[in-house]
């Protein structure tokens, strides 16, 4: 954590410290609502492009905190980061969203998934220094993943999903692969979540239906 943040009113909120008002940040901060964002994701030609360039991710971080007067930047990436750097494919076919080339089928598809390598996510801490860099200490700065239960569900069902029919079905009849899934999705976010707190992130969040934040610790 950096301690000569400007405006530290975000992280003391965190740690229930008195604040002289609500934090606000926005979960979806850098978005479609942005035209300067519009521009930026035309010119990388894809959604992975934009998050795999750092010094793109890092532009699309910056450019709310120019416009407004929120109180944290939140890290410009995806909650899928994670299963595209075990192996799935991801790629998001328009109008549909997120996609996978590889789903998790079998038990067999679990065991072959290898611990996550970081090297893979190289990008994400390469923009997170970047972030930091050009922030110089404005707002801090939040990092993020999906959590291990979002993460199986998407890479069971291989994309989005209305009924989750799949997930659930491996849940019934397969609870040993489904726990297999999710103790290895566990020990990579919580690789995935440090790696970026040595990066210079200043808390991080995990998605799920309940989202949560954490002062950054170490796990």
């Amino acid at each position: 954590m950096q301690n000569n943040l400007v405006n530290d009113t975000f992280l003391k909120a965190l740690n229930r410290e008195e604040v002289p008002y609500t934090p606000v940040w926005i979960m979806r901060q850098a978005g479609r609502y942005l035209p300067e964002y519009l521009k930026l994701r035309a010119k990388a030609g894809s959604f992975m492009n934009l998050c795999q360039d750092p010094h793109l991710a890092c532009e699309v971080t910056i450019q709310p905190i120019e416009r407004f007067n929120l109180d944290a930047a939140i890290l410009f990436s995806d909650i899928l980061t994670i299963p595209d750097a075990m192996g799935l494919g991801l790629y998001f076919a328009e109008n549909e969203g997120p996609k996978f080339k590889n789903p998790i089928r079998e038990y067999s598809d679990v065991e072959k998934i290898e611990p996550l390598c970081m090297d893979k996510l190289s990008y994400v801490t390469d923009a997170v220094s970047l972030i930091q860099k050009e922030l110089d200490g404005k707002v801090p700065l939040i990092g993020f993943s999906g959590s291990p239960w979002t993460l199986a569900t998407y890479m069971v069902e291989g994309g989005s999903s209305k009924d989750f029919r799949k997930i659930k079905a491996v849940m019934y009849k397969n609870p040993e692969m489904l726990h297999k899934l999710l103790v290895k999705l566990s020990d990579a976010v919580v690789g995935y979540l440090n790696a970026q707190i040595d990066a210079g992130v200043d808390a991080v969040q995990i998605f799920d239906t309940w989202e949560v934040f954490y002062p950054m610790k170490r796990c």
